[in-house]
């Protein structure tokens, strides 16, 4: 018996990770009674066969998980945005944000594509302004590229967003020896090819770095919703504002003596974010805790 980490899974093999040597590994035939799928990044025991299949025994206990990606044990996850082809969607955006803060995930934002269009001190704004550290980078010289390698150190990191922003070029110029896959963004669709077909850690840094399929806004829609109860804490600069409502049923949407609304209307909350969080909470208002199953 070893212990290790899911490095990758492919057509229901699991390749582990155990003292820098990847085993081959197919799970044991109970996990689906117990209703439960191993991930990449579950840390696992597995038993090592010389004659017969590798087999994942036991799944260890998660800090987190993620749907779409389909990860656990992040410590970071790096929602990369380009500016330009396609364009920055801040609804897309803090959904990840909020699903990070959810799970406990530190959420960094990242703005690609800085070369094409340098009007981006907005978007800085508003996520700096909300408490995010948020990263810049060329997609020419890539500048800002090297703040990410002190913070992967010794983490275990993902790097997600809507395909065509980037991101496979942006962990290529980082970590060269990937080689990743890449496609143009396509301009009829306004989106690019999905390029990355699994989910996948790969060893840097003391650490491990995620690459991850693109998503779309449906997939988003379909996993990970946060039920209305406690979407507002998933929006970290409301904090400081809840509990201070004239009435404990308040939804931070429109309602009378809201300190939240209030914080928005003093300009210290932006539009931008208000706008998300009213989105998100309208598509979960009426769904009922059993109606996520």
């Amino acid at each position: 018996m070893a212990i290790g980490k899911i490095v990758k899974g492919i057509g229901g093999f699991y390749y582990v990770d155990a003292d820098d040597v990847i085993y081959e590994c197919k799970a044991r035939g109970n996990f689906r009674n117990d209703n439960l799928t191993p991930l990449v990044g579950d840390n696992v025991e597995f038993s090592i066969n010389e004659n017969a299949e590798n087999r994942i025994e036991k799944i260890l206990e998660r800090k987190n998980s993620l749907v779409r990606p389909p990860l656990a044990n992040i410590d970071v996850l790096f929602i990369i945005c380009s500016l330009v082809d396609p364009k920055i969607n801040t609804l897309i955006t803090d959904r990840l944000i909020a699903v990070a803060e959810y799970k406990n995930i530190q959420p960094i934002i990242v703005l690609t594509k800085t070369d094409l269009d340098d009007n981006y001190s907005e978007y800085v704004d508003i996520y700096e302004n909300a408490g995010f550290r948020v990263i810049t980078v060329n997609n020419e010289s890539f500048e800002g590229a090297q703040e990410f390698k002190n913070i992967i150190s010794g983490k275990v990191c993902a790097f997600t967003g809507n395909t065509g922003v980037g991101k496979s070029t942006l962990l290529n110029n980082l970590f060269p020896a990937l080689e990743l896959e890449t496609g143009e963004t396509s301009k009829k669709l306004g989106r690019g090819k999905h390029t990355t077909r699994h989910s996948e850690l790969f060893k840097f840094e003391g650490g491990y770095v995620a690459d991850t399929p693109g998503f779309s806004s449906l997939d988003i829609q379909r996993y990970d919703k946060i039920m209305k109860e406690d979407l507002p804490y998933c929006f970290r600069e409301f904090r400081d504002y809840l509990g201070e409502c004239r009435f404990n049923s308040c939804t931070h949407i429109n309602d009378k003596g809201c300190a939240v609304c209030k914080a928005l209307e003093e300009g210290k909350i932006s539009k931008s974010r208000h706008s998300s969080y009213v989105a998100m909470y309208n598509e979960v208002k009426d769904i009922k805790e059993w109606q996520k199953k």
